[in-house]
């Protein structure tokens, strides 16, 4: 399925771009320490990473003052989308490492079982006592490819580790404009999982990271492993065709990864993809955004619980202004539903409530009104102005019609749309949902899915809800919450369902995060109650969420149970 995702309307610019020297002189030295660095001990590379831990918590206080000043945000958001996630990975990444040092491999996850179908789950997720007092009720586990026993898994694991005498290599990472995590824990997958010495190209839009990155890294820096350089497009074009690079990460649209790997548009770039000659002759991984599907099953639900599952809409939609591959796009729900008007209500009194967030993203006004065009019918909800957008809702799209451009443009601004599908009856529900979100949305990223814990008692629903979790082309599909937990929980494969290829990339090829360095994984699959008390810090509205989230940063720090008490005090009282 092609993408229709529109371009960008106006380009971002680098106020600290990088000249080409500089550029050379940093490929350069990750590229002499790139075997040394390949062939470091893993305990050694364990205390690279330790080493880190305790400077990246240093720097949090002022790179989320700075997060919160550049994106308009809430400093509770960017602890957590920054600082925490981060803190969490490198601890997590750490522990693997000592275990590879000990015993030649990390843990296979809490347990591994066989499916009756024959298909390996490996639990991941709670990754310890904390996990599972902080997330109670929460889990994640990797569904792998057919074919991967528990065996293959086991022998497949850590692969890099098993190298005798491993070359290493440098790889490019073209960092997010985004997220303020997603840059070292890319670097960090690239380093410590794949064994590769990184030069890491800060986005424009959020270059403003890049010199707490440099501080908090710099026992990665100060060696040559890792360098930090800043630019535009044209300071990325040198990097990824340097002839000293062999490898390229990519976080951000299907356009610039096609634009890197066959070329400019045209007659040049269509004969490279019928011929298969990419113009990047290295490997390319990407992580590239999704039309987010929310599917939720038709039942009688509580009022309460169709309050918190549209508070958990609004959420995803509200996190970050919506400038997230993972936010919520489009909502499937059941035509004959008899909650469906009272639900759909919800969600507009939940953006009605949210303040409107600052459109920092470039293009975002443009794309908020070209995708509007054809919806003169949706719902606005907010106070809008010259830098903030309103939150739109557009009801009852045709989901028939395949032409609708918001099942295939990532709107990438806070617009949610819904498409109500035909059955009420769940199990028959739960099958077209998963037809349509493979065959119609665009992007293979995300997608969620909302069952009220009777319904899914129903053997029925249970059977078709296991084939929808086997079926569905995505690489995180979530239970009851948002996909996002998958990112921040750092012990999760995060990436694009493995189906895509780089003629039809969609939300990209390769893993991150992945701390156990599972190999041969289909997807990664999380699910939590469908209501959760205490309520969630990531919410919108969490009242407790500025005087948690720093403790949490503090928390991931040391993975001590002894931190756990100052959490959970500020959570209850």
């Amino acid at each position: 399925m092609s993408s229709a995702s529109l371009k960008m309307s106006a380009d971002a610019s680098s106020r600290k771009s990088t000249d080409r020297r500089t550029m050379d002189e940093a490929v350069a030295a990750t590229r002499a320490t790139a075997t040394a660095f390949a062939r470091l001990a893993p305990a050694a590379k364990a205390q690279l990473v330790r080493d880190c831990i305790p400077r990246l918590l240093a720097e949090a206080p002022a790179w989320v003052a700075e997060g919160a000043t550049q994106r308009g945000a809430s400093p509770a958001e960017e602890w957590l989308g920054g600082p925490s996630a981060t803190i969490r990975m490198f601890r997590l990444l750490a522990e693997s490492l000592e275990t590879i040092a000990r015993e030649g491999k990390p843990p296979l996850g809490r347990k591994v079982r066989v499916r009756p179908d024959g298909r390996t789950e490996i639990d991941l997720f709670p990754a310890s006592t904390i996990d599972g007092i902080t997330f109670g009720g929460f889990t994640g586990y990797a569904l792998m490819e057919p074919g991967v026993t528990p065996e293959i898994a086991r022998a497949r694991q850590a692969s890099f580790y098993a190298q005798r005498d491993p070359e290493g290599g440098v790889s490019v990472i073209l960092g997010a404009g985004n997220v303020s995590s997603i840059p070292p824990m890319d670097v960090a997958s690239k380093l410590f999982v794949e064994g590769l010495t990184c030069v890491l190209k800060m986005n424009p839009v959020n270059e403003w990271v890049g010199p707490f990155l440099e501080r908090a890294l710099e026992p990665l820096i100060r060696p040559g492993y890792l360098r930090v350089v800043y630019g535009g497009a044209e300071v990325g074009a040198h990097l990824v065709y340097h002839p000293d690079v062999g490898d390229v990460h990519i976080t951000g649209s299907d356009r610039t990864h096609d634009l890197i790997v066959w070329g400019a548009p045209g007659p040049e770039r269509d004969r490279r993809i019928a011929t298969n000659e990419p113009l990047l002759r290295v490997p390319i991984s990407s992580e590239l955004g999704n039309v987010s599907p929310v599917a939720i099953v038709p039942w009688t639900y509580s009022d309460a619980e169709l309050h918190f599952v549209a508070k958990n809409v609004v959420s995803m939609v509200w996190n970050n202004g919506s400038f997230n591959c993972n936010a919520a796009k489009v909502l499937l729900t059941a035509k004959g539903w008899p909650q469906r008007d009272r639900f759909l209500d919800l969600v507009a009194e939940g953006l009605a409530a949210a303040p409107t967030r600052e459109a920092y993203y470039p293009g975002a006004f443009d794309r908020y009104r070209t995708l509007l065009g054809r919806h003169p019918e949706a719902e606005k909800f907010g106070a809008g102005s010259d830098t903030k957008l309103q939150w739109a809702l557009v009801r009852g799209l045709d989901a028939n019609d395949p032409d609708e451009p918001l099942f295939r443009t990532e709107p990438f601004c806070g617009l949610l749309s819904e498409a109500p599908l035909g059955p009420t009856d769940p199990a028959a529900f739960l099958d077209l949902a998963t037809d349509f979100m493979n065959e119609r949305l665009w992007g293979t990223l995300n997608a969620m899915i909302v069952v009220h814990p009777k319904c899914e008692a129903q053997p029925p629903v249970a059977a078709a809800l296991d084939r929808a979790i086997v079926g569905l082309r995505y690489g995180t599909v979530a239970i009851n919450h948002w996909p996002a937990l998958c990112y921040a929980w750092g012990v999760m494969p995060w990436g694009g369902h493995q189906s895509a290829t780089l003629r039809d990339i969609q939300s990209g090829l390769g893993w991150v995060h992945n701390t156990y360095m599972l190999e041969g994984v289909d997807k990664s699959v999380i699910r939590g109650p469908l209501t959760v008390w205490p309520y969630p810090t990531w919410f919108w509205d969490a009242p407790k969420a500025a005087a948690v989230a720093p403790r949490v940063a503090e928390l991931e720090a040391t993975g001590s149970v002894w931190k756990l008490p100052g959490v959970l005090a500020r959570v209850l009282f």
